[in-house]
C-alpha cells in the first residue's frame, strides 16, 4: 500500500511538470477597450492603484490602437504617482509625451511629471523630517524645468496657475540650499567659496526671500578677506533694498549677532 500511495504522487507531481502549473485568470477576456478602461477607472476611484495599472497595461496590449489606450496610459503615470513610485511615473508620463505629443491632455502629462519628480524623494524626508532645502538639488531644479516647460509651451493650460506657484515654492527651496551651503562654507572659514553661492542665489534667484540674508552673509566674508571695497559695495546694496535689516539698525537679537560675528570664535 505505502509503494502504491509513493507511485501515485510521482505521477501527480510529473503530471504538473508535464502540463504546467494552472494559467492565471483573466476577467477581462472578451472584453471590449471600453468596458476594460472603466474597470481600471473603477480601482482608481478606489485607491487600488496596483489592480488599475494592471487594468490599463491589459487595455494597452490588447486594443493599442484605440483611444482608450492613450487615455490608459496617461492613467498609468496617475496611478504609478498616486502609489507611489515617481521613478515609473516620470517614465510613463515621458513615454505618452514622446507617444502623443499633440494630444489634447498632453500638458497634464508635463504638470504630473513635475509632480512626480518633485516627490520622488518625499517617503525619504518624511521618516527624516528632512527639510525641503537640505534634499539633493537635483529633483528640485528637474521639477522646476518641467514646470517651466509647461508654462513656456502650454501657457494657457488650467495647470498653468498652479505650475507657476509650484516653481515660486522650488525657486526659493533652491536659494535656501545654497545660501545653507554658503553658511557650511563660512564655519569652515572658506569664504570665497561662501560669496560664490551667495552670488549665485543674487542672479538665478533674485526675487528669493533669502536674499537679504545671502548680502549679509558675503559682507561678513569679505570683511573676513579684508576685502573692504567689496564689502561696502556690498553694504550699500543692502541698505538700499533692505533699509530695515536688523544689522544696520542697531535691533538684530542675540542669535543674529552671534550669526553676524560667528566665525569669531573658531
Amino acid at each position: 500500500m505505502k509503494y502504491i500511495l509513493i507511485l501515485v504522487f510521482s505521477l501527480l507531481i510529473n503530471g504538473c511538470s508535464i502540463f504546467g502549473a494552472p494559467t492565471e485568470f483573466d476577467d477581462t477576456k472578451g472584453m471590449t477597450a471600453e468596458r476594460i478602461y472603466q474597470l481600471g477607472s473603477d480601482k482608481l476611484r478606489d485607491k487600488d492603484y496596483e489592480k488599475a495599472i494592471i487594468y490599463f497595461g491589459k487595455l494597452e496590449s490588447r486594443y493599442p490602437n484605440g483611444r482608450y489606450a492613450a487615455q490608459a496610459q496617461l492613467e498609468t503615470a496617475y496611478a504609478q504617482y498616486k502609489k507611489p513610485d515617481p521613478v515609473l511615473a516620470v517614465a510613463a508620463a515621458d513615454r505618452f509625451i514622446k507617444l502623443h505629443p499633440n494630444h489634447p491632455n498632453v500638458d497634464y502629462a508635463y504638470y504630473l511629471k513635475g509632480l512626480a519628480v518633485f516627490n520622488e524623494r518625499g517617503v525619504i524626508e518624511k521618516l527624516t523630517k528632512q527639510q525641503i532645502s537640505d534634499r539633493d538639488p537635483r529633483s528640485l531644479r528637474d521639477s522646476f524645468v518641467t514646470f517651466k516647460e509647461l508654462l513656456t509651451r502650454y501657457p494657457n493650460s488650467k495647470y498653468a496657475k498652479d505650475a507657476a506657484q509650484r516653481m515660486v515654492y522650488l525657486s526659493n527651496s533652491l536659494a535656501e540650499h545654497e545660501l545653507d551651503v554658503a553658511r557650511y562654507y563660512m564655519k569652515r572659514q572658506a569664504y570665497l567659496a561662501a560669496i560664490n553661492r551667495c552670488k549665485y542665489v543674487l542672479e538665478y534667484y533674485p526675487q528669493s526671500p533669502v536674499v537679504e540674508q545671502a548680502l549679509v552673509t558675503m559682507i561678513s566674508a569679505y570683511d573676513y578677506m579684508s576685502l573692504d571695497d567689496l564689502k561696502n559695495d556690498t553694504l550699500r546694496i543692502l541698505k538700499t533694498n533692505y533699509p530695515n535689516n536688523p544689522m544696520l539698525t542697531g535691533k538684530a537679537t542675540d542669535d543674529e549677532r552671534v550669526w553676524w560675528k560667528f566665525w569669531d570664535s573658531l
